[in-house]
């Protein structure tokens, strides 16, 4: 386990836990919670054991309220010396990562928290979770969030949300497409293992070029991307793990992955 002020990453078998905690703070973003997933999204892709990550919030009242608030305008400075922001580059790195990663949603996911649950590939939350995009109510807009929000999420939707600021729950979120599950908060750990668990059983190699191929195709043609793609399923095949797993279909037993 390792601990800093605002950030908890854990071992848990080969899942790596990522936890903002700053539950005295609705677990709101600041610069070290923002370096903190960083560091943890780089540390479990340098764990060959780790297999999936999973981001979540100390405590039961937030996953992430957005950007800490506090010093009012702190939250929103830039130096303008340099062409990227912090908050941006995570998202960044979320998007161009090669290992799943489940957002754990147990308590309230605001602003910038919305984010950090769109930056996932899955999403699980209990039923009582309140989500919203409030940025107009303080003069300001969800802007890095859309980016990953509007591929997400019906464009009519967003468009109220982010319009509005008017809080949704999580059944609204999960019709959305924000969520795979919604569960009572006491089956909530449960539901992430069970997910994990379907994960952990599958071959490394494939979903980590899958990923990898998910991404590249995203904004191509059907021309591009099915060209792309036929090239990418040859390569595939000659993997170690493609082999081992069509020779335990064959000989009916479970396969033993070398991530290779």
């Amino acid at each position: 386990m390792t601990d800093t002020a605002a950030v908890v990453t854990e071992k848990r078998g080969q899942a790596l836990w990522i936890t903002i905690n700053r539950p005295e703070k609705r677990n709101a973003l600041n610069g070290e919670v923002i370096a903190g997933i960083s560091k943890g999204y780089r540390d479990a892709h340098e764990d060959k054991d780790v297999r999936v990550i999973v981001l979540t919030g100390a405590g039961d009242k937030a996953f992430c309220a957005g950007a800490d608030l506090q010093n009012s305008g702190a939250a929103f400075a830039m130096d303008h010396s340099k062409p990227n922001v912090d908050y941006a580059d995570l998202l960044r790195l979320s998007q161009n990562a090669t290992k799943p990663a489940i957002a754990r949603v147990g308590g309230v996911c605001m602003a910038g928290g919305m984010g950090l649950l769109c930056m996932t590939d899955m999403a699980i939350a209990a039923d009582h979770v309140i989500f919203g995009l409030p940025e107009v109510k303080v003069g300001v807009f969800p802007m890095q969030v859309l980016s990953l929000l509007q591929r997400i999420a019906p464009p009519r939707l967003v468009n109220e949300w982010a319009l509005t600021g008017e809080p949704f729950d999580a059944k609204a979120a999960q019709a959305a497409g924000l969520l795979n599950y919604v569960v009572p908060a006491a089956e909530l750990d449960a539901k992430v293992d069970w997910l994990i668990g379907r994960i952990v059983d599958k071959s490394p190699t494939a979903i980590r070029r899958g990923k990898y191929a998910m991404r590249a195709i995203a904004a191509m043609s059907f021309d591009e991307s099915i060209a792309y793609t036929e090239s990418q399923i040859a390569l595939l095949a000659m993997t170690e793990d493609a082999k081992e797993g069509l020779k335990a279909f064959s000989e009916k037993r479970k396969p033993v992955w070398t991530g290779r």
